[in-house]
């Protein structure tokens, strides 16, 4: 009874949990926490790399050490100084067990500084596979959006009543435009239009007439002013041939 109410409660609240994940925000979670994981990563590797970097230094003093008793050894014994060269022997033997310590935790630290590497070179190109998943499944998922909109858009079409009020109003629009031609046809027959063309023609011909009847009046009152032009300088040729005559004469 324990475990089944146990597995009643886990459903009930695995459900909740399950309803209320939105596996796009997940994803994108996802990728910030892969992201997030890339320094405490190379803060690791730096911190394996560091110790390598001391075992390596304490290793060339303990190498330097075991040199520098060993010529002190070497000294004391052929100063005929044994009790000095028992002191440095000790020394000696507590370096070189030093050295041998360090040598063993340098090539430790070396294992893992590489394996550390490895480890970060795996990490990094699985994070791009799965960034790169996480990516192409969201542009899914935008795209199935998208169609999913223009899918209920077209269902409103026709679940609405869409294409009906569209095609009536289309339809109301083509009767008032057909109505209002008919309208204007009717409007233009009811007017007289030849009487009208016929007095537009009079009209023409009445502007015609005018027009040539103040040609005639042009014409005329041009022939008049020749003639009186003409007179005056036949007068003035006559006195010029009695002024000759008279002078001939005398």
């Amino acid at each position: 009874m324990f475990k089944r109410f146990i597995r009643a409660i886990k459903s009930m609240f695995g459900g909740l949990v399950s309803s209320m994940e939105d596996p796009k925000l997940i994803l994108e979670q996802n990728i910030r926490d892969m992201n997030d994981q890339i320094p405490q990563m190379n803060e690791n590797i730096a911190t394996v790399k560091a110790n390598k970097l001391m075992l390596e230094k304490e290793l060339k003093r303990n190498e330097k050490a075991i040199q520098d008793l060993t010529a002190k050894v070497k000294s004391a014994i052929q100063a005929n100084r044994d009790d000095i060269a028992e002191g440095y022997a000790l020394q000696l033997e507590k370096a070189k067990e030093n050295f041998e310590h360090t040598k063993e935790q340098l090539a430790f630290a070396d294992r893992a500084y590489e394996k550390a590497i490895k480890v970060k070179k795996v990490f990094m190109k699985e994070k791009d596979r799965k960034i790169q998943e996480a990516k192409e499944a969201l542009r899914a998922s935008e795209r199935s959006e998208w169609q999913a909109k223009i899918a209920d858009t077209l269902e409103q079409f026709e679940v609405g009543g869409v294409d009906q009020t569209h095609d009536e109003m289309i339809t109301r629009l083509n009767e008032r435009s057909a109505k209002n031609e008919a309208r204007m046809e009717i409007a233009l027959d009811s007017i007289d239009t030849e009487t009208m063309e016929i007095e537009a023609n009079a009209e023409k011909i009445r502007a015609k007439s005018l027009v040539e009847q103040f040609k005639m009046e042009m014409g005329e009152n041009s022939g008049s002013i020749n003639i009186d032009e003409e007179a005056p300088a036949k007068e003035k040729d006559s006195s010029k041939t009695i002024g000759n005559k008279e002078k001939s004469s005398s």
